[in-house]
């Protein structure tokens, strides 16, 4: 294969050749690099600098650029896993050229992983990480991270595959993207608590075409128990944009308390926190120094997260103007208008026009107009 040099972070490394002309160019090479993902290891080394566990799994190498930028960029005990013969070949030749202490295993991800135990176990499946999550949820000490590409099924698009592959029913809405990340997490709980095991969110977000988990993995029923106290429902009512949760295995039935139609039910999903906002202030504080390219996107992305209410749901404030036949102000007018009614407001990671808040609909109305 014909192979071309990339750099990304302070780590140079191999790809295959791509057809830039093909609708999509990673599919045309014989080892999948996905160019449009480095934010995604970008985020990777940086949270690692300040998580720093011993020992860290890429499950699905593939060129090896991820584990290979954890080993130089954070100096932790990265190993690389692939089945494919051609990825192991491509991986120990940028190994070589890169970064010697990285370990290369060729493997099924899901052999590996009921064999063996790592600190941090990473997931960046093309699709779902839902054929992993088993094997995943006992092989991952201290942290579990997770990649789900498969949007579509996950925000309720293509809703029979999503409830197949995540036992969960979202809504496709203005707020799907949302749902997409708190549907993988409820998943994510409920696949560690089989094995009395408990997460704790640490940094999630939704970008473009894909979602990615960062947990803090424990051990104990009862921290199983306390995560999935955070599993539940969202009911929202189509005709009026009234939402509210519900905690709990099974969802009641509940009238909307605005206009008294029926409302429409999303889940189980994660009701709970997703962020950590400490670890979020200390991924910050050391991005100057980790030489990420994408940093004005890593540091607007940081700093949204870093501000954002931890309600399950998010109004797309031109949404709402839409349905009251308003001209809206601006969104940062509106925020700070709720904010001096004495409510909470912040904007959201997921879309510029979006915004939460714990006001009722009423108090939002007034502050739009």
């Amino acid at each position: 294969m014909k192979l071309v040099e990339i750099k990304e972070g302070k780590t140079a490394f191999l790809i295959p050749e791509q057809d830039e002309a093909t609708n999509f160019p990673p599919g045309s090479a014989p080892v999948f690099f996905n160019k449009r993902m480095a934010i995604n290891r970008d985020l990777t080394v940086l949270i690692l600098k300040c998580l720093q566990p011993e020992t860290y799994l890429d499950a699905m190498g593939a060129t090896g650029a991820r584990g290979l930028r954890v080993s130089k960029e954070c100096g932790i005990k990265a190993t690389i896993c692939d089945k494919d013969t051609d990825s192991i070949t491509l991986i120990k030749y940028n190994r070589d050229r890169c970064c010697k202490e990285a370990e290369v295993v060729e493997c099924d991800a899901n052999v590996l992983m009921h064999q063996r135990r790592f600190d941090a176990v990473d997931i960046d499946p093309f699709g779902s990480p839902a054929p992993f999550m088993n094997s995943a949820a006992t092989s991952a000490k201290k942290y579990l991270f997770l990649t789900a590409t498969d949007t579509a099924p996950l925000c309720g698009a293509h809703l029979k595959a999503g409830i197949r592959r995540y036992f969960s029913k979202p809504l496709n809405n203005e707020y799907h993207s949302e749902t997409c990340l708190r549907v993988l997490l409820g998943y994510a709980a409920r696949e560690c608590a089989k094995y009395d095991r408990g997460i704790e969110p640490l940094f999630c977000y939704a970008r473009e075409h894909f979602v990615r988990v960062h947990l803090r993995v424990t051990g104990g029923a009862g921290r199983a128990d306390k995560a999935l106290a955070n599993l539940g429902y969202v009911h929202h009512c189509n005709s009026c944009g009234f939402r509210t949760e519900q905690k709990g295995i099974l969802p009641e039935t509940i009238r909307c308390s605005e206009c008294g139609g029926k409302l429409a039910v999303s889940g189980p999903v994660w009701l709970g926190p997703i962020n950590d906002k400490e670890l979020i202030a200390e991924m910050l504080e050391k991005f100057p120094e980790a030489e990420l390219d994408n940093q004005i996107k890593i540091e607007k992305l940081l700093t949204t997260l870093g501000e954002e209410l931890g309600t399950s749901t998010f109004y797309d404030y031109h949404v709402l103007s839409r349905l009251w036949k308003v001209s809206p102000k601006s969104i940062d007018d509106v925020i700070e208008s709720l904010k001096e009614k004495g409510y909470a407001a912040s904007r959201v990671h997921y879309c510029g026009t979006g915004l939460k808040t714990d006001a009722p609909l009423a108090a939002i109305k007034e502050s739009l107009t």
